[in-house]
């Protein structure tokens, strides 16, 4: 049986969002949606939260008793810090096979989604994939920041539709071995899976506009 750990990071602070990992939506601090997201997944053995915030351990050894709290080192607490770094400490103090990574950011992600990227990452191991990265699919035409069309002909005026399909990393999830990440130092590999995300389960809080954002989403889930 493949031994999954499924790892959240977290900070206390956060520079655009202040305090957004534990700000309430929902009636209920952020990481809780991700975190009982996860605990609901079978296939998952163990949750991880990683965290310099003693108000995250606090609450969620109260909240979620069989959630593993780690408290990041300070030398790994500064946001410019690169996120493979900190994840290499978390991962060296876990027995896991593979990992699942996640953001609190991401109160809408479904089991089903998480769920459906591991059942096709380990069916397709033997086939070469290494590792998964959630993405979004997106239609439309694309610039550089001087004016170049990127995927695009502006002479020959595809309908969005008809254009190929580019694909933003989204930052929702990764999944990957704890070898890989020791090895290269990344959560991707050289021969990645890309899993599609629908579009109302990848919102991410990165800014306050997000925030208020997810807000209206929470009340109008919660009145459907």
């Amino acid at each position: 049986m493949t031994r999954i750990a499924a790892i959240v990071p977290m900070r206390h602070n956060s520079e655009r969002v202040p305090g957004k990992n534990y700000r309430m939506l929902g009636g209920r601090p952020l990481y809780h949606h991700i975190i009982e997201t996860l605990i609901a997944l079978d296939e998952v053995h163990d949750v991880v939260i990683d965290t310099d915030s003693d108000l995250i351990a606090s609450d969620a050894k109260a909240t979620f008793p069989e959630v593993k709290v780690l408290m990041r080192p300070d030398h790994l607490v500064n946001g410019e810090i690169p996120m493979n770094d900190v994840l290499l400490n978390t991962v060296s103090q876990l027995d896991a096979d593979l990992i699942l990574q996640t953001h609190s950011t991401n109160p809408f992600l479904s089991k089903a989604v998480l769920s459906t990227a591991i059942h096709r990452f380990l069916d397709q191991v033997s086939d070469g994939a290494d590792s998964v990265f959630s993405v979004t699919r997106m239609h439309a035409r694309f610039w550089t920041e001087t004016g170049t069309p990127l995927n695009h002909d502006p002479a020959v005026l595809l309908r969005t539709q008809d254009l190929s399909p580019v694909f933003l990393e989204n930052s929702c999830f990764y999944i990957f071995t704890p070898e890989l990440l020791q090895q290269t130092g990344s959560r991707i590999g050289n021969s990645p899976m890309m899993i599609e995300v629908p579009l109302h389960e990848a919102l991410d809080i990165d800014e306050e506009a997000d925030f208020q954002l997810a807000i209206a989403v929470a009340h109008l889930k919660g009145s459907l």
